[in-house]
């Protein structure tokens, strides 16, 4: 049971975009820093795309953010990658025992406490930003390179 990680995926290929400026980082490059696939990066960067995150040019590596990283919150970027089966974060197993009381009614005991943890986790995404992100890898890398 392990929470996707499309989202933080997304974010480092915006955090190497962002901070790779007019250099385009190939998807090559992408996912030797991610430790994937470039098809998986090239999948990530279609999305990104199609919520209007980044713009990318047939035949050239790489892209470019379309507003400012402090425009980008992590929220628009999870909400981007989002399952295209609408699956949120949080979701109540498959096939319980109908014939148990707890498997019969689970699935309705759980819906308020994960909807109000989903809200959570959702806003707290608004609260960051692309910049904070940057920022935070711009300052841990110089200080381990002093």
């Amino acid at each position: 049971m392990r929470i996707n990680t499309r989202c933080s995926v997304a974010i480092h290929i915006l955090t190497l975009v962002a901070l790779n400026g007019e250099e385009p980082a190939t998807s090559e490059m992408m996912a030797a820093s991610v430790g994937s696939h470039p098809v998986v990066i090239r999948q990530a960067m279609s999305l990104l795309k199609k919520a209007g995150l980044i713009e990318t040019q047939n035949g050239l590596p790489g892209g470019r953010l379309t507003k400012p990283q402090e425009e980008i919150t992590l929220y628009d970027v999870y909400k981007a990658v989002q399952s295209p089966d609408g699956n949120a974060l949080f979701d109540v197993h498959k096939n319980p025992n109908p014939e148990c009381p707890v498997g019969r009614n689970i699935a309705a005991a759980l819906n308020e406490p994960i909807m109000h943890a989903q809200r959570a986790m959702e806003n707290a995404l608004k609260d960051y930003t692309l910049k904070d992100i940057t920022a935070y890898i711009i300052e841990k890398y110089t200080l381990q390179t002093k």
